[in-house]
């Protein structure tokens, strides 16, 4: 007889590559047994009705990160993995910024502990590297891949944080030597401060500007630019955040030529246009959508459909970066009301990308319950070396989302559960609903209401992605 600490009965399993009616036993915190009949458990859950699903990985979330001297953000890591239960999800991979001039071992250790006993599910780092000096290429990032921090990211804007090429072309060699895998912001940075500066000239300081000020043309150039850089040193890398047609398509003319060329997108970019950043003047609620590459347009969410039918993208994320709107520290802070330059750029989104994602994908028909599986979990674990996340197995942590396919919602910042105070998406209706988020065998989220503890998360240090290293095979599709 099997000796259940848990087992979940009368759903439907689903998972990356099936769907099948199972019951789901777990002990100490793993995965044991699926099978139909299981033995009675010490808990049970009726999960009739439900899909159960691996709980979802974001790997592209902003949490506590240093504002600069700008609005603080309103998310550290006991709301903003509060937010990700609350919307199915059980791992979240956050950023340790380096300042320039910091140390990346300090920013790693700083990071650490502002997550320390405040995380409500499993975390993982990502670095981000603005100071890649020779010190921190060759002695502090190997050191920290060796520890399980195996990837990083780069940005192409942004004054705080923008690489130039040389330092893109070090930084894609350094990563190449050791296997870690490079993620890449990918917008013009002197095009953007062209349009910016043309446009205050003329006026249009509205937030809907932002959106002007960095059309697809600067997100296409910056694309194609770092696929270049890639294939020059021969490094894998995954392009963020992709927002529309012109960047998607450099993505899979690279993939068509062979090239290691990983791409991501997000929540907004199927459900946000930049219409929504039009407003009267600078207190209306356009700058609540402010980010970047901003939304575009109802053609550019068909393009990226097609991105992700076709496999173009691997990953789908929130990019969730959150900031206030109302107050000294929010969107519509005095120097924000200035100018669109001014406005924090980010929005939270954790929650809502796993409901999003099922309702315009799975419910409409674009996509199946598998490949939402791949798209919001399992794709994630395999492509960041989260080697026991991401599916319904023996041996994998019991992370479970219980998912009522058919619950219709209507979003509202009552059920974020997030530190910032709105949602862009007040008012969106979905079709798909957690009705339960599984923390390696603890129920940590149920009908809403949030049951787990903010000690309750732990520090993934992660495996090498088998996606990164020089010479790996095609991108998963």
């Amino acid at each position: 007889m099997q000796d259940f600490d848990l087992v979940i009965r009368g759903g439907t399993v689903v998972t990356a590559a099936d769907s099948a009616c199972a019951d789901v036993g777990v002990r100490d915190g793993k995965i044991v047994a699926i099978g139909l009949e299981l033995d009675p458990g010490r808990r049970e859950i009726d999960a009739t009705g439900l899909r159960v699903m691996p709980g979802g990985i974001d790997s592209h979330v902003h949490l506590a990160q240093p504002a600069f001297g700008g609005p603080a953000m309103a998310d550290g890591f006991e709301s903003g993995t509060r937010s990700a239960i609350a919307g199915g999800n059980t791992t979240v991979i956050p950023f340790a910024l380096q300042s320039r001039g910091m140390s990346l071992r300090q920013a790693v250790t700083d990071y650490h502990a502002e997550a320390e006993g405040r995380a409500y599910c499993d975390y993982g780092f990502h670095l981000i590297l603005t100071d890649p000096t020779p010190a921190v290429l060759g002695q502090e990032l190997p050191a920290l891949v060796a520890g399980g921090y195996t990837s990083l990211k780069v940005f192409m804007t942004y004054d705080d944080m923008v690489l130039n090429d040389r330092e893109l072309l070090e930084v894609f060699d350094a990563a190449g030597e050791q296997g870690a895998l490079v993620m890449v912001h990918c917008e013009g940075y002197d095009a953007i401060r062209f349009m910016t500066e043309k446009l205050e000239k003329a006026g249009k300081l509205a937030p809907y500007y932002h959106a002007v000020s960095r059309p697809q043309s600067v997100e296409r150039e910056a694309a194609h630019r770092a696929i270049s850089h890639a294939e020059l040193t021969g490094v894998p890398i995954m392009i963020v955040h992709v927002s529309g047609r012109e960047a998607m398509e450099q993505i899979r003319w690279a993939q068509n030529r062979g090239l290691k060329i990983m791409g991501e997108t997000c929540t907004q970019y199927v459900s946000l246009t930049a219409d929504d950043l039009k407003g009267l003047n600078m207190d209306d609620t356009g700058s609540k959508y402010v980010c970047s590459p901003p939304p575009r347009d109802r053609e550019s969410w068909d393009a990226i459909w097609n991105g992700i039918q076709t496999g173009v993208f691997q990953t789908f994320s929130s990019d969730h970066c959150p900031f206030y709107f109302e107050g000294e520290m929010g969107k519509k802070n005095p120097k924000a009301r200035t100018g669109f330059r001014w406005v924090p750029n980010g929005i939270p989104g954790v929650a809502v990308r796993m409901p999003i994602l099922w309702s315009e994908g799975v419910v409409k028909g674009r996509i199946t319950e598998n490949q939402f599986v791949a798209l919001t979990s399992t794709n994630h674990a395999r492509i960041y070396g989260l080697t026991t996340k991401g599916s319904i197995a023996p041996g994998y942590d019991a992370d479970i989302v219980l998912w009522d396919p058919d619950r219709r919602v209507t979003i509202s910042q009552s059920l974020m559960h997030h530190g910032s105070d709105y949602t862009p998406w007040e008012g969106y209706e979905v079709t798909g609903w957690p009705q339960a988020t599984i923390l390696r065998g603890e129920v940590v989220m149920q009908d809403g209401e949030i049951l787990g503890s903010k000690q309750g998360g732990r520090f993934l240090p992660r495996a090498l992605s088998p996606m990164a290293a020089r010479g790996a095979s095609a991108p998963l599709g």
